[in-house]
């Protein structure tokens, strides 16, 4: 969770050193959370199948030679593949902490378990900038960018004894055979629409970005089609259709989807703003982050209390006081850009935590409360697979948007638009999280 977005506080020094551009700096950012989406399904699959400590295991050892891949990397081009690899390989191992969770607990365990999950990968979309800027700031014995991947190691390392100590062993009683046609078909889907989106500003659309783009719907209702036809006629499909007749996780996904999206492309264009905009170190451009990070943090310790009094309608609380926080921010923007620092932010800053607390959070709890054990990979690899399409989705449109804006009215100005977007995404979570099921126990 934490490495999609510990690399954005770093673009900017990525930029100097290895002369990067625009378009391949949204691939390093981007490229991570692209394969992890593509993937996710299927790593829970294969969880399901061959045991979800073995591949949780395998995982975390293909993440640390992926993450020191990236750090030794020597040119941008081989940033973007290695970290490519890197998603791959953290697709391995994410969906078996969701699956162990849903196979081995229920009731009241399962959704504490879900919350405290839910509340651990918000806070690291949230540490990762903080973090990323304070390494590269330190420059540990002169690696600069490159600690924030090297770092990885060691804790794989402490991950994979930790696990091996407590970790269960637990698989699926029915496993399934990899869907193969559905594999392909959701890789040719993702792939054909996030990555004309990422590249195509910066290369001038040239005819395969147009070309790609037009692939993505037939690839899509292909997609449908097949996991349908699969299901249908007693097959193993990657993505059973039928998991989204239960309505929990059908309205949660739904929501899931511009949540994540309004997410990803904040954290992205925050850190380009205010680095390269405002000129601030990296450290000070995490510093700047600390007050989303301790609302967030905050709202999501209570969020478990809250929810189980309040149920869904903490989701819904979250949902307003989210976007309020975006109010404070984009005044704040049109005010005094050129003034922006830790301290004009942090009203702002601390809302827009406290709001994504509130929402992400129960989402995690509420999208997998009803999937069944038996199928508890493949439901975490749905609900990881729409995290992080999402997230990219979010870098890849508004992130690109932001891009282009900024040549004609400036960052302060352009950062204001995205504000102003980023607004319609969050009046749509508020109105789906009115849809939820008030009860959520």
């Amino acid at each position: 969770m934490l490495d999609f977005f510990v690399v954005n506080v770093a673009l900017p020094t990525i930029d100097q050193q290895l002369l990067a551009g625009p378009a391949v700096l949204e691939l390093i950012a981007a490229g991570y959370g692209i394969a992890f989406a593509v993937l996710l399904v299927l790593g829970g699959r294969l969880g399901d199948s061959l045991g979800r400590r073995k591949l949780f295991l395998i995982g975390i050892a293909a993440f640390a030679l992926t993450s020191l891949a990236c750090g030794l990397a020597p040119t941008a081009w081989t940033l973007v593949a290695a970290r490519v690899a890197q998603g791959a390989s953290a697709a391995l191992l994410a969906p078996q902490v969701l699956a162990i969770i849903t196979a081995t607990t229920e009731g009241a365990k399962r959704a504490r378990a879900l919350s405290v999950y839910g509340a651990v990968a918000g806070i690291s979309v949230v540490v990762g900038q903080v973090l990323g800027g304070m390494l590269v700031q330190a420059d540990l014995f002169g690696t600069s960018w490159r600690s924030i991947f090297l770092l990885n190691v060691p804790f794989a390392v402490v991950t994979v004894l930790l696990a091996l100590r407590f970790v269960p062993e637990n698989r699926s009683a029915t496993p399934s055979r990899v869907d193969v046609a559905g594999t392909l078909l959701l890789s040719v889907a993702l792939l054909s629409l996030f990555v004309p989106l990422m590249e195509g500003r910066a290369v001038g659309w040239p005819l395969w970005t147009w070309l790609a783009l037009a692939v993505f719907p037939f690839a899509a209702w292909a997609f449908v089609v097949v996991e349908r036809r699969t299901e249908r006629d007693g097959g193993s499909p990657l993505v059973p259709l039928s998991l989204l007749r239960i309505p929990d996780m059908r309205r949660g996904l739904g929501i899931a989807v511009p949540y994540f999206a309004n997410f990803g492309a904040f954290m992205f264009i925050i850190a380009i703003t205010l680095q390269q905009g405002l000129k601030l170190s990296p450290v000070a451009a995490g510093w700047a982050l600390v007050p989303l990070a301790v609302g967030y943090f905050t709202s999501s310790l209570a969020g478990p209390r809250l929810i189980g009094r309040f149920g869904s309608r903490v989701i819904t609380a979250g949902a307003l006081i989210k976007p309020l926080g975006t109010v404070v921010l984009l005044v704040t923007v049109l005010t005094d850009f050129q003034g922006l620092n830790g301290l004009t932010l942090l009203p702002g800053m601390a809302l827009v935590g406290l709001g994504n607390g509130l929402v992400g959070t129960p989402l995690f709890r509420v999208v997998l409360s009803k999937v069944p054990g038996d199928r508890a990979g493949v439901g975490s690899g749905v609900l990881a697979t729409t995290q992080q399409s999402s997230l990219a989705l979010g870098v890849a449109t508004l992130g690109t948007l932001y891009l282009s804006l900024v040549p004609s009215l400036g960052m302060g100005h352009a950062l204001a638009v995205i504000l102003g977007t980023e607004l319609i995404g969050a009046a749509l979570v508020a109105y789906l999280s009115t849809r939820l099921p008030r009860s959520m126990g």
